[in-house]
């Protein structure tokens, strides 16, 4: 069912720009050419206005903030609203500083992103202004599951009506809605929380397809979220019982490199509501 977005990405190679997490950097870009996209990386103010230019979207991670990252966020925010390219706003950390939090909601305000990615103690601390984040990662209790799952898909419809986007929640169970429709995904694994930057690799992957499928974001959003998924699945299929999160990250990015979208239609955990 999704796997014609991914085949999207493959046939037009958008061009993303990513003002995105020091702390994975060369993990994103990679993950970003494994699916066929190219990656372009600059938080200069005085660099990043004719940067966003040139391509398609704009990836903007908060997770390592500084005050020249904030400017250039802001300045390629503009620039890409200016020229209506798709930008997706990466959340990271919001609700375990006051400085996270406020750029967060302020990027929000200015910049309106067609795209809002994060995890679900991220996401609620955009809405309520404060959370339960334990640094980067969500919080135990507000893990979606099956018990709350009408209520946490009702909750990420809301949000994305009021913001007039695409919000993706990602954990256990990934939800990916717009103001009328909701996909839950059930792929991936749980090792993959222990690999530094599979969600910023997430972020850049998924403004690569909403920029390649620019008439249905969200299901495009959903198709990359699924195919990062599943690639966590094959590539934990592969290791070799003295391997550890290390190779499982190479591998993740080897399994998306080799992902078609035959492989992504057969491998999909999917329902939508």
């Amino acid at each position: 069912m999704l796997g014609r977005y991914l085949a999207r990405v493959r046939e037009t190679c958008p061009l993303v720009h990513n003002i995105t997490n020091y702390v994975t950097v060369n993990d994103v870009a990679n993950a970003i050419l494994a699916v066929g996209a190219s990656p372009i990386m600059s938080d200069e103010p005085a660099d990043v206005e004719d940067i966003t230019s040139i391509c398609g979207g704009l990836n903007l991670n908060i997770g390592t903030l500084n005050q020249r990252s904030i400017e250039g966020m802001h300045v390629a925010g503009r620039k890409a609203r200016e020229l209506g390219h798709k930008v997706l706003l990466d959340p990271v950390g919001a609700g375990a500083s006051r400085l996270r939090t406020s750029t967060a909601i302020d990027l929000m305000d200015e910049v309106h992103p067609d795209v809002i990615r994060g995890n679900v103690s991220e996401v609620k601390a955009l809405v309520l202004g404060s959370t339960t984040t334990r640094g980067v990662d969500a919080s135990a209790a507000d893990a979606v599951s099956d018990q709350n799952l009408d209520q946490m898909v009702a909750f990420v419809k809301s949000f994305a009506a009021d913001r007039g986007a695409t919000v993706a929640i990602t954990g256990a169970i990934d939800l990916v809605a717009d103001a009328d429709r909701c996909y839950v995904i059930r792929n991936g694994r749980p090792e993959m929380g222990s690999i530094t930057g599979t969600g910023c690799q997430l972020s850049g992957v998924a403004t690569a397809f909403a920029v390649a499928n620019p008439d249905d974001v969200t299901s495009a959003v959903a198709a990359a979220v699924a195919a990062m998924g599943l690639a966590g699945e094959i590539g934990y299929s592969h290791l070799a019982p003295y391997e550890g999160n290390s190779t499982l990250r190479n591998r993740i990015i080897d399994a998306l490199y080799n992902m078609d979208a035959q492989t992504l239609d057969g491998g999909e955990k999917v329902e939508l509501r």
